[in-house]
């Protein structure tokens, strides 16, 4: 696609309106490509701790006025308006994203993709339709974005190289798992990261060269590998030869309850049993139900309700959810 440029529109209400979750939202858009424009619809005096987040990152806000039962109606006409005007009137930007699962948004996809943009859904699996996710080029569910990067925070604290360049090896490492191809030239890392971090310079680390600094994240992290190809820098994640975790009969319970908090805590209130599978997933890849004793993840999930750890809902579209106690 060449040169990609966002503008990002923001249903706070669906977004959980928590400033971690915001950051994470940018930060994975920032990873894809640069934010020209940013709007958040549904602000009030409630939602005061974004404040810093949204003016950092230069984002317009759409306040929520309250009259009558219409208002979150006009917010959504509001979006697709502004969207839509982003669309005709400004040719720098050539990608969506939209923070919100409404399946009201889909019209709105639909036209963008006809005008040749690359549309990106962001949303909480408890409110995301179907509809809207299969309209998308892309799609995150924001439990997903919330688990990787939790998981990157508490694998920082337990490596042992724990100097002033480790939250930036954290911050190489995420960007590089986010990548469609296996490896990016160290010209695009280090653009991907100045996006992120826009005060970045490799001699506050104390190395004159970029290369330099990437060969000493190398060494320090262990699951970085730099190497010169045809003249050019090349980076990339180095594959793990050790063999994945496995669960088991014993442990399994463990496993679930430590993810279904890790969600708790980000103020997820309920999740799509997908959505936990491929949590598991990622901690376990060689994660089967079977091989804890159960036919179904259904099972699975009746036995979790059994223990009191959550309870199994059915939304409107006879969807499960996952209501975390």
């Amino acid at each position: 696609m060449g040169e990609i440029n966002f503008a990002v529109f923001v249903d706070l209400e669906n977004a959980g309106a928590k400033e971690s979750m915001l950051n994470n939202i940018i930060e994975k858009v920032k990873i894809r490509g640069d934010i020209l424009l940013g709007k958040v619809y549904g602000y009030t005096d409630r939602y005061t701790q974004l404040k810093e987040c949204l003016l950092s990152n230069t984002f317009y806000v759409v306040p929520s006025i309250r009259y009558g039962k219409a208002q979150k109606n006009n917010l959504d006409i509001q979006l697709v308006i502004d969207a839509l005007e982003v669309a005709y009137t400004n040719p720098l930007i050539n990608s969506f994203c939209i923070v919100s699962g409404d399946s009201d948004y889909t019209p709105l996809v639909g036209k963008l993709k006809s005008m040749g943009k690359h549309v990106l859904g962001i949303s909480r699996s408890e409110v995301a339709s179907r509809i809207f996710i299969k309209a998308c080029n892309e799609f995150i569910f924001l439990e997903s974005v919330v688990s990787t990067k939790q998981k990157a925070k508490t694998a920082a604290k337990d490596k042992e190289v724990l100097n002033d360049t480790q939250e930036l090896i954290t911050l190489v490492e995420t960007i590089l798992s986010d990548q469609d191809e296996d490896m990016m030239y160290a010209s695009e890392l280090k653009d991907t990261i100045t996006r992120l971090r826009p005060d970045f310079d490799e001699r506050s680390y104390g190395f004159a060269t970029f290369g330099k600094l990437l060969s000493h994240l190398a060494s320090s992290s262990g699951n970085i590998k730099v190497w010169t190809e045809n003249s050019s820098l090349k980076i990339s994640l180095i594959s793990s030869d050790t063999p994945a975790p496995q669960l088991s009969k014993v442990d399994w319970m463990e496993a679930f309850t430590e993810q279904l908090n890790r969600f708790k805590q980000e103020g997820f209130e309920r999740i799509n049993p997908s959505i936990l599978k491929s949590a598991i997933q990622a901690d376990y890849p060689d994660f089967d139900e079977r091989q804890i004793g159960f036919k179904r993840f259904s099972d699975v999930m009746k036995k979790l309700e059994k223990e009191g750890l959550l309870v199994i809902e059915m939304d409107g579209a006879h969807t499960m959810l996952l209501k975390i106690c």
